[in-house]
């Protein structure tokens, strides 16, 4: 009987795409397809596309003509997939092309480039599905698409407005994922505070009960499951403040992802998002106030059309007041078919570049003084990575993967990637923070052999 087929995966872009690279894999592999680590291994090869700046644009065409040059038939999806024409304009030797989350498209070319042996046995879904993250943790999609119409952003014409899925589907798919072994589930969606709004918070049965379909009711749900759950792009609506309660519980963790963009009243009204920040602040308090531990992290836009010395000095001094716990800044990119290519007064280049290290030194100097605080304290930590010295890269619960900052534990070596431990934190850093064990055999024991614990996105490895 011939070898079943192999399929190589280049996923990019945000979490929300890797969700949709592990469900295409997952079917596939239920089909009875082989993954492959490599290109000559493959028999085709799935390019999951970003689009959400130029410079991700480009990104997404150097993968693609890398796995053009691999001599492989290759099938690109994902949200550059939206725009055809231009991906046609450029290859044209492409076996198939489409949208995001396009599943059954993505399948359907698989089938007719690599058609599989029709007696072969299929392969059984595992608990949780095919995951191109550690075992350790996972993202958990609960929705799709965005109603927003901010300026700067072209995600509703690639994804579509929003759609939530069923409370019931989520909290069962989130269980799957628990028992088999995930640690932390990291909530993502275009804008998780949505959740069942198009859908009336239509209820849902899971563990023999009904639960509501809102953001607080599945916050409910993922809090009877006993891991670390993380709220990503969460807007600062007035309900997310029934879900803070439940972080002062210990529920779901004191842990918030929200994309402010900027803080300057007029600027956000050109963004064409809500634009009350007095009353953003004084939420913040009050949330504070309720969960102490809190921790707030957001991503911001500098640089934006039309914004003055006096709007960036604006968002510096709301960034003063606000003691975000992790930002991040990017330089305003003038993003094909987004409203605000057309707005006036673009600020040049050089203006935006020396405006984001200005917002970014201010953004080092708050996290160096809220990490620096937590010097002798004890913290939980779930481990990522061991390195070849032996010091495990972890994470608190104030982290999220990739985008925070790290707990480097040592000494590390006989630890293993995914365990949970409590760890003394011995001094800190800008954004990182340095820890040994609490437990004394684990700080006596000399190393063991390192483990590998790279992680990577991509189920084709660059050659």
């Amino acid at each position: 009987m011939a070898s079943a087929p192999k399929i190589g995966m280049v996923s990019l872009g945000c979490p929300k795409a890797l969700v949709d690279s592990e469900r295409i894999l997952t079917r596939l592999r239920g089909e009875g397809y082989e993954t492959s680590s490599s290109y000559a291994g493959a028999d085709a090869v799935i390019v999951n596309t970003c689009a959400f700046l130029d410079s991700a644009r480009e990104e997404s065409m150097e993968a693609i003509a890398e796995a053009i040059a691999s001599g492989r038939p290759v099938i690109v999806t994902g949200c550059l997939g939206a725009e055809k024409e231009l991906i046609e304009a450029r290859f044209t030797d492409l076996a198939a092309i489409t949208g995001a989350h396009a599943y059954d498209a993505v399948a359907d070319a698989v089938h007719r480039i690599a058609p599989r042996d029709p007696f072969a046995d299929l392969v059984p879904q595992t608990l949780g599905g095919l995951k191109l993250t550690p075992k350790h943790f996972a993202y958990l999609k609960i929705s799709e698409g965005c109603d927003h119409r901010c300026s700067f952003c072209i995600i509703p014409s690639l994804r579509g407005d929003h759609v939530s899925r069923p409370i019931g589907d989520v909290l069962r798919e989130a269980e799957d994922l628990v028992e088999s072994g995930v640690k932390e589930l990291l909530v993502v969606a275009q804008d998780t505070s949505a959740y069942g709004l198009d859908v009336r918070y239509a209820p849902g049965e899971w563990r023999g009960r009904e639960w509501k379909g809102d953001l607080e009711g599945l916050c409910q749900g993922l809090g009877e499951l006993g891991v670390w759950v993380r709220l990503h792009y969460v807007y600062p609506y007035p309900h997310v403040d029934k879900v803070i309660p439940l972080m002062a519980e210990g529920k779901i963790l004191p842990y918030l992802d929200i994309p402010f963009q900027h803080a300057s009243p007029s600027v956000l009204k050109a963004m064409k998002r809500p634009g009350n920040q007095e009353k953003t602040l004084e939420r913040i308090a009050k949330w504070r106030s309720i969960a102490p531990n809190l921790v707030i992290r957001s991503t911001f836009v500098v640089g934006f059309p039309g914004e003055t010395e006096a709007d960036f000095e604006f968002l510096l001094q709301w960034l003063e007041e606000a003691q975000l716990d992790r930002v991040g800044a990017f330089a305003y990119e003038n993003v094909a078919g987004a409203a605000s290519r057309d707005l006036p007064d673009h600020v040049p280049e050089e203006v935006k570049q020396q405006r984001r290290e200005r917002f970014m030194q201010a953004a080092g100097r708050i996290s160096r003084a809220k990490l620096k605080a937590k010097v002798g304290k004890t913290l939980e930590v779930l481990v990522d990575s061991i390195r070849p010295d032996g010091v495990a890269v972890a994470r608190s619960w104030a982290d999220a993967p990739e985008i925070d900052g790290n707990v480097f534990v040592t000494p590390g070596g006989m630890l293993k990637v995914g365990d949970k431990l409590k760890v003394r934190v011995d001094r800190s850093d800008a954004f990182d923070l340095h820890a040994s064990p609490t437990d004394f055999k684990l700080r006596a024991t000399p190393m063991a052999q390192p483990l590998p614990g790279r992680r990577m996105h991509r189920i084709i490895s660059r050659v």
